[in-house]
């Protein structure tokens, strides 16, 4: 019954905040974005033309971020500790039904997790692919 809730508790932590998170803490505007990145490659290219090394100031971690952080690694430890838990639950027999609940929920709370880096990732190749086959590398 533990693992269960463990397990529901890790569930909520691997999807809330994709939802909640930016909500809250909503992310900067696209156009500060590129304006900031704008200015870092000016400097940078200022930096190189004096023939100095560049200094890139170290960026500020927002709080939506941090949380999002923070419950992306309680999601996993929590589902971890479901898994643990439902294992534990069919090794001293109790009921098989909560303990395959419990593996479910672990599981499917660290499923989430990764599958939202999958699609990070998948986004990131797709950007790639069309800048360079823009640039003419494709």
């Amino acid at each position: 019954m533990i693992g269960s809730l463990i397990g529901m508790l890790a569930l909520i932590a691997a999807v809330l905040p994709h939802w909640v998170v930016p909500m809250i803490y909503p992310p900067p505007p696209a156009d500060q974005v590129i304006v900031d990145t704008g200015h870092r490659i000016k400097d940078r290219l200022i930096a190189h033309a004096k023939g100095i090394e560049y200094q890139a100031p170290k960026p500020e971690k927002s709080a939506g971020r941090s949380w999002s952080e923070t419950a992306s690694a309680a999601a996993i430890s929590l589902g971890l500790l479901a898994i643990l838990f439902a294992v534990l639950s069919l090794v001293f027999r109790e009921e098989k039904l909560l303990a395959a609940v419990a593996g479910v929920l672990g599981a499917g709370a660290i499923a989430v997790e990764i599958s939202f880096f999958i699609i990070y990732a998948l986004i990131a190749i797709a950007i790639l692919y069309v800048v360079a086959s823009i640039i003419g590398l494709f």
